[in-house]
């Protein structure tokens, strides 16, 4: 079962990075908060589909508190998804599915609040991970750009949403609860677009496909194949394979949008991947060697004892 896993997040991954694209081609017709209210409204017909699809009609009673948690998951998740779209207009499609995937590093860092033991390999990781965004990003004059400063933002907010969820949603029904944020982030889209911006429903209907490849596919699509994926892959493949998510959107922003990047940032996405992987997958590899070399030195005492 477990290629199965990592196949399903493999193309949850692709999705997500190849959904940068989408965002940076669905503004240039009409405005962030717009795209986020389409993208957010197709996404919550797509999970109020997969929610009745498993008979959630019939539990209403007990998704009472999963509706409620998810809908205060739901502002965390406004914050975060509005500051990378609104980023991405001063950025490009590499920088930003980069800055974005620092939340990889700034969740386990984020325990040293929480009071838990922050192990070398997080501290190694941020270290990689800083290096890389001052070669990303950091201009001469010492000082990041607004997107990319944004970007960075929207990274501390889905800490902030990760961590959220991991506190709550033990004892929440997953898709009741992402039905409910996803529903929050729509309406606050809408009325932010509504107050700050003005777009005529044929620049909308104009820019259906990447609203449709963001709101269906990203948060319908990879949404369910990320739930399979990581009850049926190991920790470590699976931390390593959603990282591929940065790799993605730099991918296709070069592929899709002509996007290239210079010598110092490509070193930079490099020693930032490095910081994502080291802070996922050391501990759970160094785990995994000691308990191998524990095994072998036993067998070895029982060798020697026969």
């Amino acid at each position: 079962m477990r290629w199965r896993g990592n196949g399903c997040l493999f193309v949850a991954a692709f999705i997500w990075g190849t959904t940068f694209v989408a965002q940076s081609v669905g503004m240039e017709n009409i405005g962030p908060f717009t795209y986020g209210a389409a993208r957010f409204f197709l996404g919550t017909l797509a999970l109020g589909l997969l929610w009745l699809l498993a008979g959630g009609r019939k539990y209403m009673p007990r998704s009472a508190e999963s509706f409620r948690v998810g809908a205060a998951a739901g502002v965390l998740m406004f914050a975060a998804s509005a500051l990378q779209q609104y980023g991405m207009l001063y950025t490009t499609v590499g920088k930003a599915s980069f800055l974005t995937c620092l939340y990889l590093i700034f969740v386990p860092l984020a325990g040293v609040f929480l009071r838990q033991i922050i192990r070398a390999e997080h501290w190694a990781g941020a270290a990689l991970a800083l290096a890389g965004l001052y070669f990303l990003c950091v201009t001469d004059g010492l000082s990041l750009g607004r997107g990319d400063l944004m970007e960075l933002c929207c990274a501390f907010f889905w800490t902030a949403h990760i961590l959220f969820i991991d506190r709550f949603a033990a004892r929440a029904e997953v898709i009741a609860m992402s039905l409910a944020q996803v529903v929050v982030v729509f309406l606050l889209n809408a009325a932010t677009a509504l107050m700050f911006e003005t777009a005529e429903a044929s620049a909308v209907t104009a820019a259906w496909f990447p609203v449709f490849y963001a709101g269906v596919l990203s948060t319908g699509v990879a949404f369910t194949l990320q739930i399979v994926g990581q009850r049926e892959a190991d920790p470590a493949p699976a931390a390593v394979i959603m990282s591929l998510e940065s790799v993605f959107g730099a991918l296709a922003g070069w592929l899709v949008l002509g996007e290239a990047l210079s010598a110092r940032e490509t070193a930079g996405c490099v020693l930032m991947g490095a910081g994502m992987l080291v802070s996922q997958a050391g501990g759970y590899a160094l785990a995994s060697w000691k308990k191998r070399r524990g095994q072998f030195a036993g067998n070895l005492e029982r060798t020697a004892n026969r």
